[in-house]
């Protein structure tokens, strides 16, 4: 995930976490914490089997040390987007025509265009290339036990216990950035269990490995967010109001859109 928005796509998913019944206590003792989340989240329905991941893991400190240390986005479109299109573009080209039947199928299923979806591919995880290697259920323990923002972190601990109950990824494959964000699309764990789609029929939704099903899930979220098939993204239109979704950064927006743009032919 690109670390300049970080801050904007938290703060959207701090409203759609699903947080435990009630709120933990934070910080102090990790080992009463810990007993109290598994209790909460059994109660929800997770497994013996899955919470019995969390027993090996310990808080670490340099996810705190990265959190507390956030700065705010300062750079302008041009900054920001120009270099990032620039260093992405040929090999945008390239997969949009490698992946161009799995692109088509998934506007026909989801209305969203493959220019769409590539970008965003693209400036995530430049094409599944950067996803990150912080062990996820290690960076969400350890914000959850944090006070600065235990409560959507706990949410999203649940989440990413339901991944691994539901069989789409286990404990050891979920890796990514270090606020849980997880695979080529950077889906927080929230996101991963309402709009992660099995597009390859594989019996499993992994957005680790596969391409069509991290792409179809970007469409699947952009759809449940009210994309319009077959309208425009430029800025000032529905679509491009829907790309609020997923980052609330008005200059990543326009990069999205832009390089959208110039991959449709535009210049």
């Amino acid at each position: 995930m690109n670390r300049y928005v970080l801050v904007g796509i938290l703060a959207l998913v701090m409203c759609s976490a699903q947080s435990p019944a009630s709120a933990l206590s934070c910080g102090g003792d990790y080992d009463g914490w810990l007993s109290g989340f598994k209790s909460e989240a059994e109660a929800q329905g997770i497994s013996q089997g899955t919470l019995s991941t969390l027993d090996a893991i310990a808080p670490d400190p340099h996810v705190i040390a990265l959190d507390h240390r956030q700065g705010v986005f300062h750079q302008s479109f041009e900054q920001f987007a120009l270099p990032r299109i620039a260093q992405r573009f040929a090999k945008a080209q390239r997969l949009k025509q490698q992946y161009a039947g799995t692109l088509q199928r998934i506007e026909q299923r989801f209305g969203v265009p493959g220019s769409v979806l590539i970008a965003i591919w693209g400036l995530e995880t430049d094409f599944g290339v950067d996803i990150g290697r912080q062990p996820t259920l290690r960076a969400l323990v350890t914000l959850a036990h944090d006070c600065r923002r235990s409560e959507m972190f706990q949410g999203e601990l649940i989440a990413a216990l339901q991944i691994i109950d539901r069989g789409d990824l286990s404990a050891s494959e979920m890796r990514g950035a270090w606020a849980g964000e997880l695979g080529q699309a950077q889906f927080l764990p929230s996101n991963y269990v309402k709009y992660a789609v099995d597009f390859e029929g594989h019996g499993r939704r992994d957005l680790i490995r596969s391409v069509p099903d991290t792409l179809a899930s970007i469409a699947n979220l952009l759809k449940e967010h009210g994309w319009q098939a077959g309208g425009s993204y430029k800025e000032g239109s529905a679509n491009f109001s829907v790309l609020q979704a997923w980052n609330k950064s008005t200059v990543y927006q326009r990069t999205i859109a832009a390089f959208a743009e110039r991959l449709d032919g535009g210049q």
